[in-house]
């Protein structure tokens, strides 16, 4: 029993350090504020092959962070601020969008890397782009302010299924009624209607909630909550948090295009899990 024991012992030690020693692909963002460095999520594997794609083919290199706003985030990535129109900046891409890796373990943390996107009824799938990304500045928010933001994500998330719902071909008859009471402004009958489709609507709908640890980070480190489950959340810094600020806060215009270009140059570099861990404080999801 003890030589069982004992040889269970080693093959786990093995198994763990066989996981640290193994290396992992960060992604260092070079600008002339300082460099980034990034760390990409296994939870979200379409969008770490992509980015370590590009970034290796030097998709990135030269293309700016065409759009800056304080206290939210910093969004680059599109091969259109590579030219001399500004005008352009935020509508290209490589010709492929990636489909949406939405994980409510992923928030939009300060120092989160997002994938930025197409919003309305054009992208119903929220179609991640393909290239372009943004960075997370954020602000610290209170307990209250947490609170009434988990209520609008609650109430967005059934206006998104009821929207659904009545959009679906067999149901054009309850979307023609609504449309129709909402015309006539028969407000009594049309929350009648409203009354009546949602349980069909919101069948198997479950209530979103941040965790304990997730609230923590907002009110202390700070950062985007509204855009949680929206948009693709797919790494994070681990260094260069100062450069963000320094970014954000680049005079701009009134479409919040800095005045004068950031470019980046964007690098693949290797490291251990043990030496990510030991240098910038990480821990894997697989060993909390």
């Amino acid at each position: 029993m003890k030589k069982l024991f004992y040889c269970v012992t080693v093959v786990l030690f093995f198994i763990s350090c066989t996981v640290q020693s193994s290396k992992e692909e960060l992604v260092s963002i070079q600008t002339e504020y300082g460099d980034m460095l990034v760390l990409l999520y296994d939870e979200t594997p379409e969008h770490k092959e992509n980015f370590l794609k590009l970034a290796k083919e030097g998709f990135y290199d030269s293309t700016t962070f065409h759009r800056i706003i304080d206290g939210f985030m910093i969004q680059g990535g599109d091969p259109n601020s590579k030219d001399d129109n500004e005008m352009n900046d935020g509508q290209g891409g490589p010709g492929y969008t990636i489909p949406a890796e939405f994980n409510s373990a992923l928030i939009h943390k300060r120092g989160a890397i997002a994938a930025a996107r197409t919003g309305g009824p054009q992208n119903p799938e929220k179609r991640s782009s393909g290239s372009q990304f943004y960075i997370v500045d954020g602000n610290v928010l209170s307990e209250a302010e947490m609170m009434g933001m988990t209520q609008n994500i609650n109430m967005q998330r059934e206006e998104e299924m009821m929207r659904n719902f009545v959009q679906r071909p067999e149901n054009k008859f309850y979307l023609d009624a609504l449309i129709r009471n909402q015309n006539n402004r028969n407000q009594d009958s049309l929350n009648l209607l409203i009354e009546e489709i949602k349980p069909q609507a919101l069948l198997g709908f479950e209530e979103f909630s941040y965790t304990d640890e997730q609230m923590e980070v907002y009110t202390t480190i700070g950062g985007t909550p509204f855009l949680d489950n929206n948009y693709t959340v797919f790494g994070e810094l681990l260094s260069g948090f100062d450069v963000i600020d320094s970014i954000a806060t680049q005079p701009k215009n009134s479409r919040d295009r800095p005045l004068s270009d950031i470019p980046m140059t964007v690098k693949v570099k290797e490291m251990t899990r043990n030496k990510i861990s030991k240098e910038y404080g990480y821990t894997w999801p697989d060993e909390e």
